[in-house]
């Protein structure tokens, strides 16, 4: 194991942390955003991470986005420009496949981790600090 080995685990998992936190926002900026009825609706982006191992260097990756599968929900707005016009649906509007509690809870779970990383960085860095200390006077 390498000697910067704690350091390089702890800045993937920040880097991973980091794009789930952009993946979040992105999220919830378009908790609200309704598209032309005929369109696929918005949905919520997932980030998909994995651990990895290349000899003496572990940490943590990005494997992928993937978007979420649930059906969209049909909602009555028929003064809405983009609400159908034509046939069983006329007036509904297909709204985003967002669910702001799970982002909210999701956000709050991919800070955390980004500072539990941040964290172990600064710890690692003050221990090599005193190693390289010891012996200096």
């Amino acid at each position: 194991m390498g000697m910067f080995a704690a350091l390089d685990s702890s800045a993937s998992g920040a880097k991973v942390s980091r794009i789930w936190l952009d993946a979040i926002s992105d999220n919830v900026a378009n908790v609200n955003t309704v598209r032309p009825f005929e369109e696929e609706p918005f949905r919520a982006r997932l980030v998909v991470a994995q651990s990895y191992e290349n000899g003496d260097d572990r940490g943590a990756q990005v494997a992928g986005i993937v978007t979420s599968g649930e059906e969209a929900a049909l909602v009555w707005d028929p003064d809405n420009p983009y609400a159908d016009q034509d046939g069983a649906t006329a007036g509904m509007v297909r709204r985003p496949v967002v669910d702001l509690s799970v982002e909210m809870t999701n956000m709050l779970i991919a800070q955390r981790s980004y500072q539990a990383n941040l964290s172990v960085m600064d710890r690692v860095r003050d221990a090599y600090k005193s190693a390289l200390s010891i012996g200096v006077k």
